[in-house]
């Protein structure tokens, strides 16, 4: 969610303002490249669609690597990119709460890459009821975001759908791979001791598909973060459940979660990755680093590897 909601409101306001002069300055990407162009919201989508993509698009991330994506603002320069792509795509679920009106002031085709996703709701706070935006943290899940990039891209460039379809396919048991690599791993510890214990709750669908349950200091990262009820009702799973270690993720302080460790005992289990690749030489240059590093983080944690 917005971390400065009238902030954003103000970038819009000058977007909106400044979209015409800046649509008229010529696009910032390569001349040379007369492929079409695919813009996502930020860069796991972004890594998803080139993998399905192959090289018959050029697919680009408005926010960089490392960036918050709740509490992103837009600038001049992404409503210019936005105007010069082909086709959006965003997450969709109220990840993006930027993204409606920047999308409304832009005439390109728009996809949101999890519908058909089933969806799980907030639990708690201000946000109970509403959709948990991380569905991508489920491989499983991300399979049904690859299928519906097959169709979008095979709709803008037919030419090349059978590509698309193949694309998809492979990547599609690669998630399938990870997903049954977790559950497996898993299925070691004891009823009792399957839990996911984390900063945010971005890890819903995760838990859900691989059989844990799950618990969390906020629900989605906002401006107040961490109350001392927060805190404490985090104590209080961990200690009621006897949990062996607990994570937080790489975007937000940790500090919150270390107060839990000394209060029960659990080990800090380790950093996991939500809501962006690292840089190419990082930890998760792509989506499948990412969710394989974190399943790995996860087991090794809780099966006793720990940190």
């Amino acid at each position: 969610m917005p971390k400065n909601r009238h902030a954003v409101v103000r970038s819009l306001a000058l977007i909106l303002v400044l979209a015409p002069v800046l649509s008229a300055c010529g696009s910032s990407a390569d001349p040379a490249d007369d492929r079409p162009t695919v813009l996502t919201t930020f860069t796991v989508l972004a890594d998803i669609a080139q993998n399905v993509a192959g090289d018959h698009l050029s697919v680009q991330s408005i926010t960089k690597a490392g960036a918050e994506i709740h509490g992103y603002e837009p600038t001049p320069g992404d409503i210019r990119r936005a105007a010069e792509a082909d086709l959006i795509l965003d997450n969709g679920l109220n990840l993006e709460a930027w993204f409606a009106q920047f999308v409304e002031s832009v005439d390109v085709p728009h996809v949101v890459v999890s519908e058909g996703v089933e969806p799980v709701d907030i639990a708690g706070d201000a946000y109970a009821g509403t959709p948990n935006p991380h569905a991508w943290m489920s491989p499983l899940n991300v399979q049904t975001y690859v299928a519906n990039m097959v169709e979008a891209f095979s709709e803008l460039d037919p030419a090349h759908a059978d590509d698309y379809e193949a694309n998809g396919a492979a990547y599609s048991a690669q998630l399938q791979q990870v997903h049954d690599e977790l559950v497996a791993a898993l299925a070691e510890l004891p009823e009792g001791e399957r839990a996911l214990v984390t900063c945010e709750g971005a890890f819903s669908y995760l838990a859900r598909d691989a059989g844990l349950a799950e618990a969390y200091i906020w629900p989605v990262n906002a401006e107040q973060q961490a109350t001392p009820q927060q805190i404490a009702a985090a104590i209080e799973f961990v200690e009621g459940n006897g949990v062996a270690a607990v994570f937080c993720e790489s975007t937000v302080s940790d500090r919150p979660m270390r107060q839990v460790v000394e209060a029960t005992g659990a080990e800090f289990g380790g950093v996991l990755y939500v809501d962006s690749l690292s840089e190419p030489d990082g930890p998760v240059p792509t989506y499948l680093d990412l969710i394989r590093h974190d399943a790995d983080t996860i087991v090794e944690a809780l099966t006793g590897g720990g940190s």
